[in-house]
């Protein structure tokens, strides 16, 4: 670099630092300047988008310094998938389908208006709402919630790899404070800027939100009826076919995983051999689906018709869009999978997760809520029963331990 570049250097951040003082020139001293600093210049890119001085100012009043746990999470990456039965257990499970047949009953009213305005099936918008927020019950955990334009800076400012996103999603959130439908104490959202009980990221929700129940503002964090008609808004504009499922469960027929990820009709399917498990046919044979077997060969296959793909807009993951369909069709009372996934030896079916827990429950080492998942007070619970009857306390679930519970 020669001398005059460093002076140009020089010269530009002195201007970028009285900026930021004259800009923000009654905020108190910051805990990390740097960050502030990047703040008060992203404001020339908020402006151009026609965000004003005064939202500007809202929205980052106090916000001091990066958000420590955002960086956290989003360093946490982990490299390994799970597989699709531990997926699909930990999402679709009697302790879902429960809260969202309740839900059904509870919101029947509003999930009635919402399907005959958007052509979605309740069992499908609750399912995506079981998904995203666990029925909202995500939104009352303060320890999952970060203030949403912080959140967005800290990625932007500090996260190459998602700093385009972030600044992206930050205008978006920023636009979301100006419009007035949500104040600044209550724009919380995931560590990547997801929102309210369904989870928008903030373009979505420009795009999607809607104000259902009458009120005048779009209000997807503390209005059921507006997250809700905003799922089901999302699914109708990308294409969703009323009265059309998302797809079939199927026993695969010897050599047919050689045709994962063919579309044919439904009658070529048929005359290849592929038949649902239930006994019962397919409604349109002239309809297109395309096989996918997330399990592998040995493993059940599934024909995913146009609402299989719709779903993955909201979320591009298969396995998501195959637990929205799964658990929509156990919450309307369609019967869950017929067939077992090709589990490795030894492990256990949704049904024995829950027996577990209920058993630990029982004999007071678990005081969770019994849903078959088995996060950090499950596995404690485990270990306190493996040390007290002299096994390895690994704090796995097994078959080995489901029998010395039995015992």
């Amino acid at each position: 670099m020669t001398k005059n570049s460093t002076s140009l250097l020089c010269r530009a951040a002195a201007v970028a630092f009285m900026t930021a003082a004259t800009f923000m020139s009654s905020t108190p001293a910051f805990a990390d300047q740097g960050f502030q600093t990047w703040i008060n210049s992203f404001y020339e890119t908020a402006a151009k988008a026609g965000i004003s001085k005064a939202t500007y100012r809202a929205a980052f009043s106090g916000v001091k310094s990066p958000d420590p746990v955002v960086l956290e999470k989003a360093a946490y990456q982990p490299e390994f998938k799970h597989k699709i039965w531990e997926y699909v257990d930990s999402r679709v499970n009697p302790y879902t389908v429960r809260i969202g047949q309740e839900m059904a009953v509870k919101h029947a009213r509003t999930l009635a208006a919402l399907e005959r305005h958007f052509g979605v099936e309740r069992s499908v918008i609750l399912a995506i709402w079981s998904m995203e927020s666990n029925y909202g019950a995500v939104l009352e955990k303060d320890d999952r919630l970060h203030y949403v334009p912080r959140a967005l800076a800290t990625l932007a400012y500090a996260d190459p790899k998602r700093a385009k996103y972030a600044k992206t999603q930050l205008v978006a959130a920023l636009k979301i404070l100006q419009n007035g439908d949500v104040s600044p104490r209550e724009l919380n959202g995931s560590w990547a800027g997801a929102m309210g009980h369904t989870q928008f990221i903030p373009t979505s929700y420009l795009l999607y939100a809607v104000d259902a129940d009458g009120n005048g503002h779009r209000d997807i964090w503390n209005s059921i009826p507006d997250a809700l008609a905003t799922t089901a808004n999302l699914l109708k504009k990308n294409g969703w076919q009323t009265g059309q499922t998302w797809g079939y469960e199927v026993a695969v027929p010897a050599n047919g995983s050689q045709y994962a990820g063919q579309t044919k009709s439904l009658g070529q399917w048929a005359a290849l051999g592929f038949a649902r498990p239930n006994g019962k046919g397919f409604r349109n044979p002239d309809q297109r689906a395309e096989l996918k077997m997330p399990g592998g060969a040995g493993s059940p296959g599934f024909l995913m018709a146009k609402n299989f793909f719709v779903i993955k807009r909201y979320n591009a993951s298969d396995s998501y869009a195959l637990g929205v369909g799964l658990l929509a069709d156990e919450i309307a009372g369609y019967g869950g999978m017929q067939q077992a996934w090709a589990r490795p030896d030894g492990t256990l079916d949704i049904k024995q997760k829950f027996e577990l827990q209920n058993r630990l429950k029982e004999l007071g080492y678990y005081d969770g809520e019994v849903d078959g998942n088995f996060g950090s007070g499950s596995k404690a619970a485990i270990q306190a029963f493996q040390n007290r009857n002299g096994m390895s306390p690994d704090g796995e679930p097994t078959q080995q331990l489901l029998k010395a519970l039995r015992n």
